[in-house]
């Protein structure tokens, strides 16, 4: 039995939570692909330790967890689906992106919706060709300004932070500027108009 089997077996085998915490974290810690899969399924376990130990490990293992993480990804359990997509948020891989724009857009969990716009304004878009890019952040952008007007203020408020994390990543700074202006002539929540605030002075100071 290789290291990689083993570890994948105490997670498999594990009789009690503080066991599964632990061998989740060893395996994670051993960044192998060959457990990938397990750390997928840790996802979906009643345990938030071992799945947020779980969603490091796929971080670290990183774009080889792409594919399986956006195949697996659940579409019955939303707390899963949460810890897939801030695992994929994270990895910032552009393979990622139509998963990412839907979830930010129509999942009805709002924890996998605030993830997943996060998750817009930071993917790794160099990877893209020129042509690639202009589209794929284009539509993160109307993604994010649409999403930035819906009713609940937590997921308006995590598309400012991916629409701020969008113009330090890509050419579209004047135009999400600009947006950030009329979000603050309409805007009521407090929290929101704060954030948005706080990414216009983050912007201006790196734009001068």
């Amino acid at each position: 039995m290789t290291e990689a089997q083993a570890l994948i077996r105490a997670v498999e085998q594990a009789d009690s939570a503080p066991r599964l915490v632990a061998a989740v974290r060893d395996l994670a810690a051993a960044e192998v692909e060959a457990g990938i899969s397990t750390l997928i399924a840790v996802l979906g376990y009643n345990n938030p330790t071992a799945a947020a130990a779980a969603v490091q490990g796929l971080i670290q293992i990183g774009s080889p967890a792409v594919q399986p993480l956006i195949e697996k990804l659940d579409d019955y359990n939303y707390g899963a689906r949460a810890y897939a997509i801030r695992a994929l948020a994270a990895i910032a891989d552009p393979r990622a992106l139509d998963i990412l724009l839907a979830s930010a857009a129509t999942d009805f969990a709002p924890s996998v919706r605030r993830a997943a716009a996060k998750g817009l304004g930071n993917l790794r878009w160099s990877e893209l060709s020129t042509q690639q890019q202009t589209a794929a952040q284009a539509k993160a952008l109307e993604t994010l300004a649409f999403i930035v007007q819906d009713a609940d203020w937590s997921i308006r408020y995590a598309a400012v932070v991916g629409l701020q994390g969008l113009a330090t990543t890509s050419e579209l700074t004047p135009q999400i500027q600009g947006k950030f202006a009329q979000i603050l002539e309409t805007e009521k929540d407090a929290a929101v108009r704060s954030r948005v605030q706080l990414a216009q002075s983050q912007l201006f100071s790196t734009t001068f």
